[in-house]
Protein backbone atom coordinates (compact mmCIF):
# COMPACT_ATOMS: atom_id res chain seq x y z
CA UNK A 1 0.00 0.00 0.00
CA UNK A 2 1.11 3.62 -0.96
CA UNK A 3 1.73 5.83 1.78
CA UNK A 4 -0.52 8.28 2.73
CA UNK A 5 -0.20 12.16 1.09
CA UNK A 6 -0.08 14.89 3.87
CA UNK A 7 -3.22 16.91 4.10
CA UNK A 8 -3.23 20.63 4.71
CA UNK A 9 -6.17 22.92 5.17
CA UNK A 10 -5.60 26.11 2.88
CA UNK A 11 -8.94 27.97 2.76
CA UNK A 12 -11.57 28.82 5.65
CA UNK A 13 -14.68 30.53 5.61
CA UNK A 14 -17.02 30.76 8.25
CA UNK A 15 -20.23 33.00 9.28
CA UNK A 16 -22.33 32.63 12.48
CA UNK A 17 -23.52 35.16 15.41
CA UNK A 18 -20.00 36.52 15.86
CA UNK A 19 -19.47 37.38 12.20
CA UNK A 20 -18.14 36.72 8.96
CA UNK A 21 -14.92 35.23 8.71
CA UNK A 22 -11.96 33.99 11.01
CA UNK A 23 -10.65 37.37 11.69
CA UNK A 24 -14.35 38.88 13.06
CA UNK A 25 -14.77 35.60 15.16
CA UNK A 26 -11.15 35.60 17.02
CA UNK A 27 -11.54 39.08 17.59
CA UNK A 28 -14.65 38.36 19.48
CA UNK A 29 -13.85 35.75 20.94
CA UNK A 30 -10.70 37.11 22.36
CA UNK A 31 -12.82 40.67 23.59
CA UNK A 32 -14.46 38.23 26.11
CA UNK A 33 -17.54 40.26 25.38
CA UNK A 34 -21.35 38.40 26.33
CA UNK A 35 -22.42 36.08 23.78
CA UNK A 36 -23.98 37.35 20.34
CA UNK A 37 -27.46 35.41 20.81
CA UNK A 38 -31.10 36.40 20.62
CA UNK A 39 -33.72 36.58 23.20
CA UNK A 40 -36.60 38.11 21.73
CA UNK A 41 -37.28 36.94 18.34
CA UNK A 42 -38.37 33.21 19.49
CA UNK A 43 -39.38 34.02 22.95
CA UNK A 44 -38.79 32.19 25.25
CA UNK A 45 -36.70 30.51 23.41
CA UNK A 46 -32.94 31.82 23.15
CA UNK A 47 -30.79 31.06 19.57
CA UNK A 48 -27.81 32.58 17.45
CA UNK A 49 -29.03 34.49 14.66
CA UNK A 50 -25.98 34.57 11.73
CA UNK A 51 -24.92 38.48 11.36
CA UNK A 52 -25.96 40.55 8.28
CA UNK A 53 -24.29 38.99 5.18
CA UNK A 54 -23.61 41.69 1.77
CA UNK A 55 -24.85 38.72 -0.05
CA UNK A 56 -23.63 40.36 -3.12
CA UNK A 57 -20.03 39.77 -2.81
CA UNK A 58 -20.57 35.78 -2.93
CA UNK A 59 -23.84 35.43 -4.51
CA UNK A 60 -23.90 38.24 -7.20
CA UNK A 61 -27.01 37.06 -9.14
CA UNK A 62 -30.10 38.18 -7.72
CA UNK A 63 -32.16 35.84 -9.38
CA UNK A 64 -29.77 32.99 -7.74
CA UNK A 65 -30.23 34.82 -4.32
CA UNK A 66 -34.25 34.59 -4.85
CA UNK A 67 -34.34 31.12 -5.71
CA UNK A 68 -32.71 30.18 -2.45
CA UNK A 69 -33.86 29.58 1.25
CA UNK A 70 -31.95 31.01 4.25
CA UNK A 71 -29.84 28.18 4.76
CA UNK A 72 -28.44 27.45 1.31
CA UNK A 73 -27.75 31.09 0.91
CA UNK A 74 -25.69 30.77 3.90
CA UNK A 75 -23.76 27.79 2.86
CA UNK A 76 -22.84 28.92 -0.40
CA UNK A 77 -21.57 32.64 1.10
CA UNK A 78 -19.43 30.47 3.56
CA UNK A 79 -18.08 28.39 0.81
CA UNK A 80 -17.17 31.50 -1.46
CA UNK A 81 -15.32 32.87 1.80
CA UNK A 82 -13.59 29.37 1.46
CA UNK A 83 -12.74 29.37 -2.04
CA UNK A 84 -11.18 32.87 -1.79
CA UNK A 85 -9.23 32.31 1.36
CA UNK A 86 -7.52 29.18 -0.35
CA UNK A 87 -6.76 31.45 -3.43
CA UNK A 88 -9.17 29.48 -5.81
CA UNK A 89 -11.86 31.72 -6.17
CA UNK A 90 -12.63 31.38 -10.12
CA UNK A 91 -9.32 29.85 -11.30
CA UNK A 92 -11.68 27.08 -13.37
CA UNK A 93 -8.39 25.13 -14.01
CA UNK A 94 -8.52 24.35 -10.60
CA UNK A 95 -12.39 24.34 -9.82
CA UNK A 96 -13.12 22.13 -12.74
CA UNK A 97 -11.36 19.18 -11.27
CA UNK A 98 -12.42 20.07 -6.96
CA UNK A 99 -14.51 17.78 -5.81
CA UNK A 100 -17.10 18.68 -2.84
CA UNK A 101 -18.73 17.22 0.37
CA UNK A 102 -21.37 18.60 1.72
CA UNK A 103 -22.90 18.11 4.81
CA UNK A 104 -26.75 19.42 4.99
CA UNK A 105 -30.16 18.90 6.39
CA UNK A 106 -34.03 19.27 4.44
CA UNK A 107 -34.63 22.61 3.46
CA UNK A 108 -37.44 25.26 5.26
CA UNK A 109 -40.89 24.49 5.54
CA UNK A 110 -43.71 27.49 4.48
CA UNK A 111 -44.24 28.47 7.80
CA UNK A 112 -47.26 30.62 6.90
CA UNK A 113 -49.39 27.49 4.89
CA UNK A 114 -48.58 24.94 7.96
CA UNK A 115 -49.68 27.32 10.18
CA UNK A 116 -53.19 28.49 7.97
CA UNK A 117 -53.36 24.04 7.70
CA UNK A 118 -53.17 23.53 11.19
CA UNK A 119 -55.62 26.29 11.72
CA UNK A 120 -58.33 24.98 9.68
CA UNK A 121 -57.90 21.51 9.95
CA UNK A 122 -59.93 21.29 13.43
CA UNK A 123 -63.15 22.49 11.69
CA UNK A 124 -63.24 19.37 9.02
CA UNK A 125 -64.36 15.81 9.66
CA UNK A 126 -61.86 14.02 6.68
CA UNK A 127 -58.81 15.39 7.79
CA UNK A 128 -56.49 13.75 5.81
CA UNK A 129 -58.29 14.64 2.61
CA UNK A 130 -58.22 18.37 3.36
CA UNK A 131 -54.29 18.58 4.17
CA UNK A 132 -53.40 16.66 0.99
CA UNK A 133 -55.76 18.94 -0.90
CA UNK A 134 -54.07 22.29 1.21
CA UNK A 135 -50.68 21.05 0.34
CA UNK A 136 -51.27 20.48 -3.16
CA UNK A 137 -53.15 23.78 -3.52
CA UNK A 138 -50.84 25.81 -1.11
CA UNK A 139 -47.51 25.17 -1.62
CA UNK A 140 -45.33 26.65 -3.99
CA UNK A 141 -43.92 24.12 -6.64
CA UNK A 142 -40.53 25.05 -6.28
CA UNK A 143 -40.59 24.20 -2.46
CA UNK A 144 -40.61 20.91 -2.93
CA UNK A 145 -37.52 21.24 -5.20
CA UNK A 146 -35.47 23.51 -2.66
CA UNK A 147 -35.92 20.95 0.10
CA UNK A 148 -33.62 18.77 -1.30
CA UNK A 149 -30.57 18.82 1.04
CA UNK A 150 -28.08 17.57 -2.39
CA UNK A 151 -29.18 21.64 -3.63
CA UNK A 152 -26.65 23.37 -1.75
CA UNK A 153 -24.04 21.96 -3.53
CA UNK A 154 -25.94 22.43 -6.61
CA UNK A 155 -25.99 26.19 -6.07
CA UNK A 156 -22.14 25.94 -4.61
CA UNK A 157 -21.49 24.66 -8.14
CA UNK A 158 -24.04 27.12 -10.07
CA UNK A 159 -22.37 29.93 -8.19
CA UNK A 160 -18.71 29.44 -7.60
CA UNK A 161 -18.07 26.58 -10.49
CA UNK A 162 -16.85 24.03 -8.59
CA UNK A 163 -17.67 21.18 -11.06
CA UNK A 164 -15.57 18.10 -9.63
CA UNK A 165 -17.53 14.99 -7.90
CA UNK A 166 -20.00 16.14 -5.42
CA UNK A 167 -21.76 14.25 -2.21
CA UNK A 168 -23.91 15.16 0.34
CA UNK A 169 -24.65 13.75 3.67
CA UNK A 170 -27.35 14.21 6.13
CA UNK A 171 -27.49 13.30 9.77
CA UNK A 172 -27.27 16.83 11.76
CA UNK A 173 -23.85 16.86 13.08
CA UNK A 174 -22.49 13.56 12.85
CA UNK A 175 -22.44 14.68 8.96
CA UNK A 176 -20.42 16.97 9.36
CA UNK A 177 -17.80 15.07 10.73
CA UNK A 178 -18.38 12.15 8.46
CA UNK A 179 -18.21 14.94 5.49
CA UNK A 180 -14.83 15.88 6.44
CA UNK A 181 -13.44 12.05 7.66
CA UNK A 182 -14.44 11.01 4.05
CA UNK A 183 -12.46 14.19 2.56
CA UNK A 184 -9.55 13.90 4.21
CA UNK A 185 -9.25 9.78 3.74
CA UNK A 186 -10.13 10.94 -0.30
CA UNK A 187 -7.02 13.11 -0.71
CA UNK A 188 -4.38 11.04 2.02
CA UNK A 189 -5.45 7.88 -0.50
CA UNK A 190 -4.67 10.11 -3.83
CA UNK A 191 -8.29 9.69 -4.83
CA UNK A 192 -9.02 13.71 -4.86
CA UNK A 193 -6.25 16.36 -4.79
CA UNK A 194 -8.52 19.17 -3.54
CA UNK A 195 -11.89 19.07 -1.83
CA UNK A 196 -13.90 21.80 -0.40
CA UNK A 197 -16.09 20.60 2.06
CA UNK A 198 -18.47 22.15 5.34
CA UNK A 199 -22.22 22.81 5.77
CA UNK A 200 -25.04 25.44 6.57
CA UNK A 201 -27.88 25.52 9.08
CA UNK A 202 -30.74 28.02 9.91
CA UNK A 203 -32.10 26.98 13.20
CA UNK A 204 -33.44 30.44 13.40
CA UNK A 205 -36.57 29.79 11.56
CA UNK A 206 -40.12 28.80 13.94
CA UNK A 207 -40.73 25.13 12.42
CA UNK A 208 -37.45 24.05 13.83
CA UNK A 209 -37.82 25.76 17.62
CA UNK A 210 -41.17 23.91 17.37
CA UNK A 211 -39.60 20.22 15.89
CA UNK A 212 -36.43 20.33 18.09
CA UNK A 213 -38.69 21.63 21.64
CA UNK A 214 -40.70 18.81 21.27
CA UNK A 215 -38.48 16.57 21.89
CA UNK A 216 -35.79 18.45 23.55
CA UNK A 217 -35.04 21.37 25.88
CA UNK A 218 -34.35 24.60 24.36
CA UNK A 219 -32.30 27.26 25.82
CA UNK A 220 -34.49 29.71 28.32
CA UNK A 221 -33.68 33.20 29.93
CA UNK A 222 -31.26 33.25 32.14
CA UNK A 223 -28.42 32.91 29.22
CA UNK A 224 -25.87 30.32 30.61
CA UNK A 225 -22.52 28.60 28.86
CA UNK A 226 -23.09 25.65 26.98
CA UNK A 227 -21.34 23.36 30.23
CA UNK A 228 -23.77 24.98 32.69
CA UNK A 229 -27.63 24.57 31.45
CA UNK A 230 -28.83 21.86 33.95
CA UNK A 231 -29.09 17.99 34.70
CA UNK A 232 -31.80 18.24 31.67
CA UNK A 233 -29.35 20.21 29.30
CA UNK A 234 -30.44 22.84 26.93
CA UNK A 235 -29.75 23.78 23.04
CA UNK A 236 -29.41 27.02 21.39
CA UNK A 237 -30.32 26.87 17.77
CA UNK A 238 -27.65 28.79 15.38
CA UNK A 239 -27.64 29.92 12.36
CA UNK A 240 -23.65 29.72 10.58
CA UNK A 241 -21.88 27.89 7.33
CA UNK A 242 -18.59 26.65 7.50
CA UNK A 243 -16.51 25.44 4.87
CA UNK A 244 -12.54 24.78 4.74
CA UNK A 245 -10.75 23.61 1.63
CA UNK A 246 -8.61 20.78 2.07
CA UNK A 247 -5.81 19.68 -0.36
CA UNK A 248 -2.65 17.51 -0.48
CA UNK A 249 0.22 18.63 0.39
CA UNK A 250 2.02 18.46 -2.61
CA UNK A 251 -1.18 20.20 -4.86
CA UNK A 252 -0.95 22.97 -2.74
CA UNK A 253 2.85 23.44 -3.18
CA UNK A 254 2.26 22.86 -6.77
CA UNK A 255 0.28 25.69 -6.60
CA UNK A 256 2.15 28.20 -4.41
CA UNK A 257 -0.47 27.82 -1.29
CA UNK A 258 -0.38 28.68 1.70
CA UNK A 259 -1.46 26.60 4.40
CA UNK A 260 -3.80 27.49 7.44
CA UNK A 261 -3.28 23.92 9.16
CA UNK A 262 -2.12 19.90 8.67
CA UNK A 263 -5.67 17.44 8.97
CA UNK A 264 -3.33 14.92 11.18
CA UNK A 265 -6.49 12.60 11.42
CA UNK A 266 -10.87 12.67 11.51
CA UNK A 267 -12.46 10.49 14.12
CA UNK A 268 -15.89 8.99 13.59
CA UNK A 269 -18.15 6.76 15.80
CA UNK A 270 -21.78 5.82 16.84
CA UNK A 271 -23.36 4.41 19.77
CA UNK A 272 -26.60 3.66 20.92
CA UNK A 273 -26.80 6.71 23.84
CA UNK A 274 -26.96 4.01 26.62
CA UNK A 275 -25.65 5.51 29.71
CA UNK A 276 -21.89 6.00 29.57
CA UNK A 277 -21.28 5.45 25.91
CA UNK A 278 -20.73 8.59 24.71
CA UNK A 279 -17.65 8.59 27.76
CA UNK A 280 -16.58 5.38 26.21
CA UNK A 281 -16.77 5.95 22.47
CA UNK A 282 -15.28 9.77 22.70
CA UNK A 283 -12.57 8.15 25.39
CA UNK A 284 -11.23 5.65 22.40
CA UNK A 285 -11.27 7.95 19.69
CA UNK A 286 -8.53 10.23 21.88
CA UNK A 287 -6.88 7.21 22.66
CA UNK A 288 -6.52 6.12 18.78
CA UNK A 289 -4.95 9.76 18.57
CA UNK A 290 -3.06 9.48 21.74
CA UNK A 291 0.11 8.47 20.16
CA UNK A 292 0.20 11.98 17.71
CA UNK A 293 -0.67 14.27 20.71
CA UNK A 294 2.11 16.93 21.91
CA UNK A 295 0.15 17.01 25.33
CA UNK A 296 2.26 20.59 25.96
CA UNK A 297 1.63 21.96 22.90
CA UNK A 298 -2.34 21.28 22.46
CA UNK A 299 -5.99 22.06 23.32
CA UNK A 300 -9.12 20.97 22.96
CA UNK A 301 -12.03 23.04 21.18
CA UNK A 302 -15.15 21.59 22.19
CA UNK A 303 -18.27 21.25 20.26
CA UNK A 304 -20.47 20.72 22.96
CA UNK A 305 -23.87 21.55 22.44
CA UNK A 306 -25.60 21.61 25.80
CA UNK A 307 -27.87 18.56 25.34
CA UNK A 308 -28.01 15.78 28.28
CA UNK A 309 -25.82 13.58 28.99
CA UNK A 310 -24.22 14.16 25.92
CA UNK A 311 -22.39 16.99 27.07
CA UNK A 312 -21.66 15.82 30.94
CA UNK A 313 -19.84 13.02 29.88
CA UNK A 314 -18.10 15.13 26.89
CA UNK A 315 -16.79 17.03 29.69
CA UNK A 316 -15.67 14.19 32.10
CA UNK A 317 -13.54 12.73 28.90
CA UNK A 318 -12.09 16.29 27.95
CA UNK A 319 -11.32 16.47 32.03
CA UNK A 320 -9.61 13.40 32.12
CA UNK A 321 -7.15 14.84 29.25
CA UNK A 322 -5.57 17.07 31.41
CA UNK A 323 -5.12 19.58 28.42
CA UNK A 324 -7.14 23.09 28.36
CA UNK A 325 -10.71 23.07 26.64
CA UNK A 326 -12.76 25.81 25.17
CA UNK A 327 -16.33 25.05 24.38
CA UNK A 328 -17.59 27.37 21.20
CA UNK A 329 -21.66 27.12 21.38
CA UNK A 330 -21.48 29.18 24.56
CA UNK A 331 -20.36 31.76 21.78
CA UNK A 332 -22.40 30.40 18.24
CA UNK A 333 -25.05 28.41 19.50
CA UNK A 334 -25.83 24.95 17.75
CA UNK A 335 -25.62 24.81 13.90
CA UNK A 336 -26.05 20.94 13.34
CA UNK A 337 -24.57 19.97 10.19
CA UNK A 338 -22.33 23.19 9.75
CA UNK A 339 -21.07 22.93 13.98
CA UNK A 340 -17.94 20.55 13.39
CA UNK A 341 -16.96 22.93 10.52
CA UNK A 342 -17.28 26.14 12.83
CA UNK A 343 -15.59 24.49 15.31
CA UNK A 344 -12.24 23.09 12.92
CA UNK A 345 -12.62 26.89 11.68
CA UNK A 346 -12.05 28.02 14.83
CA UNK A 347 -9.57 25.45 15.74
CA UNK A 348 -7.41 26.37 12.76
CA UNK A 349 -7.31 29.97 13.82
CA UNK A 350 -6.25 28.73 18.03
CA UNK A 351 -3.22 27.16 15.92
CA UNK A 352 -2.25 29.81 13.88
CA UNK A 353 -2.45 32.76 16.20
CA UNK A 354 -1.46 30.47 19.23
CA UNK A 355 -3.40 31.37 21.76
CA UNK A 356 -6.80 30.88 24.02
CA UNK A 357 -9.59 32.85 24.28
CA UNK A 358 -10.69 33.49 27.25
CA UNK A 359 -12.94 30.88 29.53
CA UNK A 360 -16.51 30.61 30.00
CA UNK A 361 -18.71 27.79 31.94
CA UNK A 362 -17.03 25.45 34.37
CA UNK A 363 -16.33 22.82 31.82
CA UNK A 364 -13.73 25.90 29.71
CA UNK A 365 -10.67 24.94 31.79
CA UNK A 366 -6.94 26.05 31.37
CA UNK A 367 -4.80 28.58 29.36
CA UNK A 368 -3.14 27.84 26.22
CA UNK A 369 0.47 26.05 26.64
CA UNK A 370 3.49 28.42 27.66
CA UNK A 371 5.12 27.23 24.11
CA UNK A 372 1.99 28.23 22.45
CA UNK A 373 -0.53 26.04 20.60
CA UNK A 374 0.74 23.83 18.12
CA UNK A 375 -1.97 21.45 17.84
CA UNK A 376 -5.97 21.33 17.86
CA UNK A 377 -8.30 18.86 18.81
CA UNK A 378 -11.64 19.19 17.76
CA UNK A 379 -14.72 16.97 19.08
CA UNK A 380 -18.18 16.88 18.23
CA UNK A 381 -20.47 15.03 20.29
CA UNK A 382 -23.92 15.01 18.86
CA UNK A 383 -26.96 16.08 20.80
CA UNK A 384 -29.16 13.01 19.72
CA UNK A 385 -26.39 10.61 18.07
CA UNK A 386 -22.71 10.39 16.76
CA UNK A 387 -19.17 11.00 18.60
CA UNK A 388 -16.28 12.56 16.52
CA UNK A 389 -12.69 13.49 17.14
CA UNK A 390 -10.23 15.39 14.78
CA UNK A 391 -6.46 16.52 14.94
CA UNK A 392 -5.41 19.66 13.46
CA UNK A 393 -1.50 21.25 13.82
CA UNK A 394 0.36 24.27 12.99
CA UNK A 395 3.14 23.82 9.84
CA UNK A 396 6.03 25.74 10.68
Amino acid sequence: MSAQREVWITGVGIVSALGEGLDQHWDKLMAGGPPPYDDKTFAPYITFPVVPLNLDTQIPKKGDQRQMEAWQRIGVYAAGLALTDAGIARNTEILDRADMIIAAGGGERDVAVDAAILTDVRRVEKRDAFVNERLMSDLRPTLFLAQLPNLLAGNISLVHGVVGSSRTFMGEEASGVDALRVAHARVAAGQSDITLVGGAYNGTRWDLVLLFRLGTPLLEAPFRPVWDRGPQGALALAAMGAFVVIESREHAEKRGARPVARLVSVQSSRNLRKPGESESTLRAEFEALAGSVKKDRAVIISGASGAEPATSEEKTVVAETGLPVRATATYIGNGMEAQFFANIALGCQAVRKGTLFPPSGSGDTGTAPAGGIAQALVTSVGHWRGEGLALIERID
